[in-house]
């Protein structure tokens, strides 16, 4: 069955974000407070049960109440609730609004991208995921504030044309090809066969090895394209490699064994074609692009890091009775904190 990420509960909190005052009072249908978000029984119920979904699809058994395993499920589902509370918490502060509209624009999207701009469709996949338009919706808002979220905290990365250099040359192995040459083999077992083939071959013709090479070759790649293929060098075993790069074009050579793999029989093709090296400046783009990605990444775990450590010590998170999640997040930031710090 075809999975819908923005209409997956489990998607909507992947970035987590920290802030505001003191936990506000816990309501009876609070599972926990953040700040001044409330976090609903009703949110929890429904993440779990995505949760259950997501399990049934992958076949595995949902773990059942009052086990370790379950409690895990457990925590991590409080867990995501209270990272997806924090973060709009703090959104708030950052001056990051989401609209109605803003919803409604990528809903919209998602359903032409998804469904075909069929609301019948949409309307059935909500059914199959047990979900309502105003769950969608409010997951739709997170993920709107999540990416609001990165994009503020990272706006000023940037990366320098001397990260780039520096990437491209302690990297040589990406951007270089090594030596390539067209030949045709064949792979047998056994050195009376090899043998047997290498007297057909060399007083053969192209159909000769063709016939042979469909026949008898043990090579699944290349035996029905009469034997041939490119080979780089560096990249086949020793005694294909040599022969591949120092036999002379158009010479079948005598069998050659492998312990691995039998003997093969060889004949290059085609001059060897020299190795390349891409140009730095046709690849310093990507590479830019890359390294930014990767800094934006690291500039965001960073904020979440120390935002989440602030949030915890002041005391701004409050759990109803039985729904604390274990190992507390905020017990293992502090640990973690005073360990590495």
């Amino acid at each position: 069955m075809v999975r819908y990420p923005l209409l997956l509960l489990l998607a909507a909190a992947l970035l987590a974000g920290c802030g505001g005052s003191s936990a506000a009072k816990l309501q009876a249908s609070d599972v926990a407070t953040v700040g001044s978000v409330h976090v609903s029984k009703a949110a929890f119920d429904a993440l779990l049960a995505q949760a259950q979904r997501s399990f049934a699809q992958q076949n595995r058994a949902f773990p059942k109440q009052g086990t370790a395993a379950y409690e895990t499920v457990k925590g991590q589902a409080m867990t995501l609730l209270v990272q997806q509370a924090e973060r709009e918490e703090k959104a708030a502060s950052m001056g990051i609004t989401i609209s109605s509209s803003d919803v409604q624009k990528r809903l919209d999207q998602i359903k032409k991208q998804y469904f075909g701009g069929s609301e019948k469709r949409y309307q059935a996949q909500l059914k199959t995921q047990k979900l309502t338009d105003a769950q969608v919706r409010e997951d739709i808002r997170a993920q709107l504030i999540s990416e609001a979220v990165f994009n503020k905290v990272t706006t000023s990365v940037t990366v320098s044309d001397a990260a780039v250099h520096s990437y491209y040359a302690s990297h040589p192995q990406l951007y270089s090809q090594p030596q390539t040459r067209d030949v045709r083999h064949i792979l047998v077992k056994t050195k009376a066969l090899a043998e047997s083939l290498y007297a057909q071959l060399k007083a053969g013709n192209d159909q000769t090895w063709c016939t042979l090479a469909k026949k008898y070759s043990q090579d699944p790649s290349s035996k029905n394209n009469c034997g041939k293929l490119t080979v780089s060098k560096g990249q086949t075993v020793p005694e294909f490699d040599t022969v591949a790069f120092t036999g002379a074009t158009k010479v079948v050579h005598a069998p050659v064994h492998n312990a691995q793999y039998g003997w093969f029989v060889i004949e290059p093709l085609s001059v060897v074609k020299a190795s390349s090296t891409t140009p730095e400046k046709q690849v310093s783009t990507s590479i830019k692009q890359q390294l930014l990605q990767t800094a934006k990444n690291q500039a965001m775990t960073d904020w979440v890091a120390g935002l989440t450590k602030s949030f915890c010590s002041g005391s701004k998170i409050r759990y109803q009775v039985g729904y604390a999640p274990s190992p507390d997040p905020c017990t293992v930031t502090t640990t973690n904190a005073t360990t590495t710090g």
